[in-house]
């Protein structure tokens, strides 16, 4: 207020003479010299602001020791060593944050930047196209699985959510799932009458219901305790999330059908990823580029690992199906296709059919 006073005194002054008008130039200067300083700090204090790093929460439901918790923790040191330190990524496992069910709407909020959930959630966002993930063996192997996900028809698909506020970044494998229980698995029939926790997913529910099983849906982090109590008589898991979230100690059997696939798509809030200065999105591509071949090489290490790790515990039997059993199981649960594609699209699985060469 000093400074604005003494502006408007000068100003209103008028004309004066040579000695005051030499007192008046000389307060002038001195003015304009404090102006001076207060811009050269506040432009230092809005470079300061700028030097903040980014910050990205990036949140999920898996322990840190599972492929995903692994690929999280490698993208965040990737970020933070590709950026120079403009970026730090923060990484929440466990459900610390969110819930299963919470986390979508959190991401769309803006509350995170960043999560990988399993594509089994896109569908009760109103992208039902990735339910075709939950198709029960339409994927023979990781060879069929990664001609979808890192081709034409999943990059097809990781468009369709921008609609949504949310842009996809690539898909990350877990593996394929087994079914697990408290009584022996050799047939379809084993698991009739049983009650079997699955994710929030139409395909699941009916998938359950084909081999009339009875689908439980329930958060990923009340699975343990609800195996332990009887809520749930079993489940279906790939064997890194069996083991690390100590599921062998409540379930007496697993069996390794493989009957469906359980992967992830890491998704940004789009509105924060298109702010994003282009130099520091391509370093986080980049970062992420090499997150992906991560995860995807350690997720079948792991599996092959975590089952070595559940057999020797001695707590449950494993067994692998003959072929035949195999076969039945595929002949059981494969009709699910055909009630599911008017819910998918019958484009988009005939899309799929045909990247893989699909047979039934």
């Amino acid at each position: 207020m000093y400074l604005l006073d003494e502006i408007d005194a000068i100003l209103l002054a008028g004309p004066r003479s040579n000695h005051a008008q030499k007192g008046g130039s000389t307060m002038l200067k001195e003015v304009t010299k404090s102006f001076a300083l207060m811009g050269a700090f506040t432009l230092l204090l809005s470079s300061l602001a700028l030097a903040e790093p980014i910050s990205i929460k990036f949140s999920h439901v898996v322990a840190v020791d599972t492929p995903k918790g692994l690929a999280a923790e490698f993208f965040k040191k990737r970020a933070e060593e590709l950026t120079k330190g403009k970026v730090k990524v923060e990484v929440y496992p466990n459900s610390q944050l969110y819930k299963d069910k919470e986390e979508m709407e959190a991401l769309q909020l803006g509350a995170v930047q960043m999560l990988a959930p399993s594509l089994a959630k896109f569908g009760p966002l109103g992208v039902k196209d990735f339910e075709l993930f939950d198709l029960p063996y339409i994927f023979n192997d990781d060879n069929d699985l990664h001609k979808v996900t890192t081709g034409p028809v999943g990059q097809k698909l990781l468009a369709k959510l921008e609609p949504k506020g949310i842009k996809g970044l690539a898909f990350w494998d877990n593996g394929f799932k087994s079914f697990s229980a408290h009584t022996p698995i050799k047939t379809p029939d084993d698991l009739k009458g049983k009650k079997l926790r699955i994710q929030s997913s139409k395909v699941l529910e009916e998938q359950m219901r084909v081999i009339k099983a009875i689908p439980q849906v329930m958060p990923f982090s009340e699975v343990y305790q609800a195996l332990q109590t009887g809520v749930v008589d079993g489940t279906e898991n790939p064997i890194s999330n069996f083991y690390t979230q100590k599921m062998h100690e409540v379930q007496q059997h697993l069996t390794l059908t493989n009957h469906g696939y359980l992967g992830y798509a890491v998704i940004v809030n789009k509105p924060f990823w298109d702010g994003l200065p282009a130099d520091i999105r391509t370093q986080l591509e980049t970062a992420m580029k090499e997150a992906t071949e991560y995860a995807n090489k350690i997720a079948n290490e792991m599996n092959q690992k975590d089952l070595a790790s559940v057999k020797a515990s001695g707590k449950t039997v494993v067994y692998t199906p003959t072929p035949e059993e195999r076969a039945a199981f595929k002949a059981a649960m494969v009709p699910v296709h055909e009630k599911m594609a008017d819910r998918i699209g019958k484009e988009t699985i005939e899309s799929v059919y045909q990247a893989v060469n699909f047979k039934k």
